[in-house]
């Protein structure tokens, strides 16, 4: 079959070509999806390992290990029981696996010694340790030398390592309670672990901390009877106050930049009002074990579970609880409002910070490890609390039968209600008045 196209003749003389434009279509774009970001919520830290460590005297060897210490747990301090006691503990060390070393008040070893804080030094993808350690008079740390080989210490059998550490090289903290694991913050060599207490928990690499030093300048000039000798002695001392904890938004969990200043005594830190309160056990023993040495297999408690006091989800710039100022995170049992059941009373084992003359911290306070020069030198030899502080049930049972304040008690009393009839106000006629109205009638 075949088809007569027909073209108008006027159309075929013009050579023309005629063209339909097809109608507009407007079509609309979707709306852009937003997607909010997941919020964080800390995972459930596992069961650890919690005892009490007897520290060495003097500086130990550097051990090289595998993988990052766990976050940091909640390690709250007693009161100090005696003047000359020093806060020690409050952070993992390595007993074959990263351990809780429980903290507690103790005494110096020998009059003069000061404390000195544990070292963690990212290097290689692994983790070079220093426990923390008494040291004498005038001995100052000594940072692992950069030309020194270790090998990686050998984990006891069944202990599952965890993630390399996530970070700068150099020395560190552990990551604040509730952080993701691995993660390391970046801190000047002796910088307390406790310091992070207070702080969010970490999500990503940009947390670190900062020392605020103060220098201060003594002149001595000697003069000479004969002739005037001006000799002029110039003594820097350096003293660490306190430090500041800087994150960017996208390192810290809620999304939120934070600037905190926190004392750097370990027994101030360790106070802070937690963001997250994952509380350390009490140790099953109060007997310290020995601190570690290289190739030791130590017998180990028990893991215990770590109760977490209160989980909550952060959203994207949530507001974040900073502690601003050494002194605002003294009073931590009063910040969080559900503390352990335990009587910080009875924690008066092994460990503490001493007087402000007495914190000796080679890495611990004092970033170059010079002791102070008023170092408690008429200080007993060794006194100690109870290690670690054993908890009295019967201290439940008390505060349970907690009985309200003697204030409260002292109310004064009400007044006595006078329930005796008055007497008639009327007088009563005498008995010669009688007679008369008797001889009346």
């Amino acid at each position: 079959m075949r088809y007569v196209v027909v073209i108008p003749a006027a159309l075929a003389l013009a050579g023309c070509v005629a063209t339909v434009t097809p109608p507009r279509v407007e079509v609309a774009a979707p709306p852009p999806v937003v997607v909010e970001p997941a919020a964080y919520v800390p995972p459930p830290p596992p069961p650890v390992v919690s005892v009490y460590v007897e520290p060495p005297i003097g500086q130990p060897p550097p051990i090289a290990v595998g993988w990052a210490p766990p976050p940091m747990l909640v390690d709250i301090p007693p009161p100090q029981p005696f003047p000359e006691a020093v806060w020690v503990g409050g952070y993992w060390v390595w007993q074959g696996n990263w351990v809780w070393a429980h903290g507690h008040w103790v005494g110096p070893p020998h009059p003069g010694y000061g404390w000195v804080h544990p070292y963690y030094e990212h290097r290689d993808g692994a983790v070079i340790f220093i426990a923390g350690h008494w040291a004498a008079p005038g001995v100052v740390f000594v940072p692992p030398p950069a030309s020194l080989h270790l090998t990686v210490e050998v984990a006891l059998p069944g202990v599952v390592p965890g993630p390399r550490p996530i970070g700068p090289p150099g020395c560190f903290v552990p990551p604040p309670p509730g952080s993701r694991p691995g993660f390391i913050v970046p801190a000047p060599v002796g910088t307390p672990p406790a310091v992070v207490t207070g702080a969010p928990p970490v999500v990503a690499v940009g947390m670190r901390i900062n020392a605020n030093t103060t220098v201060n300048n003594t002149t001595v000039n000697n003069i000479n009877n004969s002739r005037t000798t001006n000799i002029t002695n110039v003594t820097n001392v350096t003293n660490v106050t306190n430090v500041t904890i800087v994150a960017p938004p996208n390192a810290v969990a809620g999304g939120k930049a934070f600037n905190s200043s926190v004392p750097a005594r370990a027994n101030l830190a360790a106070a802070q009002a937690p963001v997250i309160h994952a509380a350390a056990p009490e140790p099953v023993s109060t007997k310290p074990i020995p601190s570690f040495t290289h190739g030791a297999r130590p017998q180990l408690p028990v893991p215990q579970t770590v109760q977490v006091h209160n989980t909550p989800a952060f959203h994207q710039n949530a507001e974040v609880p900073q502690n601003h100022g050494p002194g605002a995170p003294n009073n931590a049992n009063a910040a969080h409002p559900n503390p352990p059941p335990q009587n910080a009373a009875n924690h008066g084992g092994p460990g503490a910070p001493p007087a402000a003359n007495n914190q000796h911290n080679g890495p611990g306070g004092n970033p170059d490890g010079v002791h102070g020069p008023n170092s408690a030198p008429n200080e007993p030899m060794r006194r100690e609390g109870r290690p670690g502080g054993s908890h009295n049930p019967r201290d439940d049972m008390a505060r349970a039968n907690h009985k309200p304040s003697q204030v409260a008690q002292n109310k004064a009393p009400p007044k006595p209600q006078n329930n005796e009839k008055k007497p008639n106000s009327r007088k009563e006629p005498s008995k010669k008045e009688e007679r008369r109205e008797g001889e009346g009638k």
